[in-house]
């Protein structure tokens, strides 16, 4: 069995046997350029672009996260196509595909192929200060999403936020407080557990959005809850009973910085929890999350920070509270090579137990991140990344993880 170094080390020789091709590589430029569709005058274009990632995992316990493997080691291709498609100047569409083992790294092993977005924006006005859409898309929430694929996002994963599974679950209720303290004793259970937002939240549903002078507005209406699991986005899967509200209001004094704040409210539990509530409506335990952010600009300095505070409505237990938070940086190092460290902590507030004592309902975490990127052209990049979580009592969950990827741009 080969080493974790011998991994890394045919990634490398890949890598390098990428740059040392550039000259034949250029068949990529040439299929960017030709990979649209346009009518003689320009009023409608249809544009095809993808991302390729290869990515090699290395976790030294428990998988962290929404890591789905058990594996110390293990790979994880992946193929996303884009189709945009303008259709004058007002209308505007997305199709995204996605074709890998899973929403989720080891989710589907055999492999998925699946329609991670698909939308209809509708532009009323000349500029951008109206804009209606529908269909399945991210979430408006926070402003890590924006940069979430794999080419914008300095790293390999998602911040502790957007991937820390935490005891709250949607399929069944607890029976009181014992039963679900003690979950904080066990390892994540993934196929039940939910964590504040689940990735970039591609629910389905209907937003307004634009932008006023320095201000940026977004409101959405969804069918699933910002934690819920990527199979309950699609509409004929969940539907319209219990929608979820979320929004958010960015202030951009000038290009240098942005200053937002956002929020979600609505039920995060599935029907199939309706037959454990003792008679009462799904819609009457929600997740209520308000969250604010800011990014800054510097030279070869980009900063970015987030902090949330989510509320679960528990059956029979009560309301859980945590809050969360990371701070980001990447410095552009050369023009080609760049570096980036992130800090994320997450803690827990105190419910009840059956003797009415206070206990903290999860497991306070913090995690460390550092990557080192280099974007060989246009079309071709390489991360590498190590990661140091912790969290607090007995149970550590891929308290150390190395993960590399290569991704191919066109």
């Amino acid at each position: 069995m080969k080493t974790l170094l011998d991994r890394f080390a045919l990634c490398a020789v890949a890598s390098l046997s990428f740059q040392a091709g550039a000259a034949q590589i250029q068949w990529l430029q040439q299929l960017d350029d030709a990979l649209f569709l346009q009518s003689a005058q320009g009023w409608f274009r249809s544009d095809l672009s993808g991302l390729l990632d290869l990515e090699g995992y290395y976790i030294d316990q428990n998988p962290p996260g929404l890591i789905i493997r058990d594996n110390d080691f293990f790979f994880n291709p992946r193929l996303s196509l884009f189709l945009d498609t303008k259709l004058g100047p007002h209308f505007y569409s997305l199709v995204q595909a996605r074709f890998d083992r899973g929403f989720d790294p080891g989710a589907k092993r055999g492999g998925d192929g699946r329609l991670d977005e698909y939308l209809l924006r509708y532009t009323p006005f000349e500029d951008a200060r109206l804009n209606l859409q529908v269909g399945k898309f991210a979430t408006v929430f926070g402003n890590w999403i924006p940069r979430h694929d794999s080419w914008n996002n300095p790293f390999i994963n998602a911040p502790l936020p957007y991937e820390n599974v935490v005891t709250i679950t949607d399929h069944l209720a607890p029976g009181g407080p014992a039963g679900f303290l003690a979950r904080r004793n066990l390892r994540d259970t993934k196929s039940t557990w939910l964590p504040v937002i689940w990735g970039p939240s591609y629910a389905s549903g209907a937003s307004v959005f634009g932008r006023i002078e320095k201000f940026d507005y977004a409101l959405e209406l969804k069918n699933a809850s910002v934690s819920s699991r990527p199979y309950s986005w699609d509409a004929p899967t969940l539907g319209w009973e219990y929608p979820t509200v979320s929004g958010r209001l960015d202030y951009r004094p000038n290009a240098a910085w942005n200053v937002g704040a956002s929020f979600s409210h609505g039920t995060y539990l599935l029907p199939a929890a309706e037959s454990s509530l003792g008679g009462k409506s799904l819609g009457d335990f929600n997740q209520t999350t308000v969250g604010s952010d800011l990014s800054y600009a510097w030279h070869h300095w980009q900063f970015w920070a987030e902090a949330m505070a989510s509320r679960f409505e528990v059956p029979n237990v009560g309301d859980a509270e945590t809050i969360a938070y990371y701070l980001e940086t990447k410095y552009k190092i050369t023009p080609r090579v760049f570096g980036a460290l992130r800090w994320n902590q997450q803690f827990f507030d105190k419910v009840p137990d059956a003797a009415d004592v206070l206990q903290r309902w999860d497991r306070d975490q913090w995690r460390i991140e550092a990557a080192l990127g280099y974007r060989f052209d246009r079309h071709l990049q390489a991360k590498l990344q190590y990661g140091y979580s912790h969290q607090k009592g007995t149970l550590q969950q891929g308290e150390q993880q190395v993960a590399a990827q290569i991704t191919v741009k066109f």
